[in-house]
């Protein structure tokens, strides 16, 4: 019997999860819930990676008091950011967040240097204002003082690592969202990020997911009680960590990671780049075992969560099965949405920014779905045309995986089956690669199988079908 500690940790909310593992099976309990906070420094947005650090030493001591046995530790989180880390060992600077708009019209800049053609051919990563590289762009043109003085870059989970083992490591799967990773050689394109002036020396080889960081810091081993536990990188993008954990039987799927985000795609051998994909801004990024996530970024639950903080501020705090009962009350109001439309990504009144005033709260929630449902067709029509082999399904994972409405929506939508579930995918992914690093399983397909097993998944037909 071994146990697993899976750190999962999105961007509105982190938590702890802790797995034992016996023979093919496991059980998971949550036994630790934390903010992850945004700070304000000026005008600049930033990641309290501090106080997450702290609740991990939180975590693990209260487990460390309970006499837990830890086998190993896991952390996984989103993409793109990062910290930097001095000469000294120190972190310079907490790191800055994506929804940061510092990063706003940078990627046309970047264009005038490189041309975005030539930009994704080599890392095949799709062109949003966020990712990594055009984030380094902006602070080198602002001459950013922790950036000029960084030893080494770790993206977020890699930090999160470093800050309880005093090692260093930058994981695949993370290092992959960047758009600094060249897809023929899986590291970073040095020459590519020199053309634009930006840094090279502090960047790490990137090291494939399920490699050992390092074991808890000394003082931290003996001030929870839990000793020397080994930390392992596992698919430390959280997207990643979920696609791991899908309960297929063979690779004739799509999936869809539903949560703040929706990521939409499939799995392929290699990466999917080409002059099509480029104009339809897919990206390429790192799966498990060295294989590709080709997917589609698309605003997910994001617009339903940021209206729900509206109306909870106004008195109305829905629970999110009236919300769904709100939805069918009006699943025939016709209004429609982008959801990936610019003006939804960080706006002060969700609510006001969709229904302009004019909108009951029913026909917003309304309208979220139907737009989400849609959008996810559009997108799926294009999955077809690129994936090698014929999609027969859609395995939704995650947080969005409950909503039963929506799920229903969506199999309507695609004209295909909906299999709903599990929706702790990521934490589930997270654990089997500890798992995997520990020699409990061989490879992504019996972790598949070993998460059926224990998964109650719902499957949605299609009307009509």
């Amino acid at each position: 019997m071994k146990n697993f500690l899976a750190f999962d940790c999105g961007a509105t909310s982190g938590r702890a999860i802790l797995a034992t593992l016996s023979g093919t099976c496991f059980r998971m309990k949550e036994v630790y819930r934390f903010p992850s906070e945004m700070k304000r420094e000026g005008k600049r947005m930033r990641w309290d990676v501090v106080a997450m650090y702290e609740h991990f030493v939180r975590c693990l001591t209260q487990l460390g008091k309970e006499g837990v046995t830890l086998s190993s530790i896991g952390i996984d989180t989103w993409g793109v950011d990062f910290g930097c880390i001095g000469k000294d060992g120190q972190l310079l600077a907490l790191p800055r967040c994506y929804r940061d708009p510092y990063t706003a019209g940078v990627p046309e800049k970047v264009f005038q240097r490189i041309p975005r053609e030539r930009l994704y051919a080599r890392t095949g990563i799709q062109i949003m204002d966020f990712n990594t590289i055009f984030q380094l762009y902006a602070q080198t043109q602002e001459q950013d003082e922790a950036l000029s003085k960084a030893d080494a870059l770790l993206f977020m989970p890699d930090l999160l690592s470093y800050l309880l083992t005093g090692k260093a490591v930058c994981e695949y799967t993370d290092a992959s969202t960047s758009g600094m990773m060249d897809q023929d050689t899986r590291q970073f394109n040095k020459a590519l990020l020199e053309e634009l002036g930006i840094r090279t020396d502090m960047l790490l080889p990137v090291v494939p997911s399920g490699t050992l960081v390092g074991t808890l810091k000394p003082e931290l081993a003996a001030s929870t009680g839990l000793g020397p536990v080994p930390v392992i990188a596992v698919a430390g993008h959280d997207t990643a960590s979920a696609i791991a954990a899908v309960p297929a039987d063979d690779e004739h799927f799509a999936y869809l990671s539903s949560g703040t985000w929706s990521l939409m795609g499939i799995e392929v051998p290699s990466p999917v780049i080409n002059a099509e994909s480029a104009r339809l801004n897919f990206t390429n990024e790192g799966g498990i075992e060295g294989t590709t996530r080709f997917l589609k970024n698309i605003t997910g639950m994001w617009l339903l969560e940021q209206c729900r903080a509206v109306w909870k501020a106004e008195g109305k705090d829905y629970s999110y099965a009236e919300l769904q009962q709100m939805a069918l009350s009006e699943a025939d109001f016709p209004g429609r949405i982008n959801p990936d439309d610019p003006r939804f990504a960080n706006p002060e009144n969700m609510v006001q920014e969709i229904g302009q005033n004019q909108l009951s709260d029913a026909q917003i929630v309304s309208c979220i779905y139907h737009s989400l449902a849609d959008r996810y067709k559009e997108v799926m029509g294009q999955l077809q045309g690129f994936a090698p082999f014929q999609i027969e399904k859609l395995h939704i994972i995650g947080g969005g995986s409950a909503n039963d409405l929506m799920n229903q929506w969506t199999a309507d939508a695609i004209g295909l089956p909906v299999v709903a579930g599990p929706t702790e995918a990521t934490a589930m992914g997270n654990i089997m690669m500890q798992a995997k690093a520990a020699g409990e399983v061989k490879d992504r397909w019996e972790m598949r199988r070993m998460i059926a097993q224990v998964t109650e998944v719902k499957t949605f037909t299609p009307k009509g079908l």
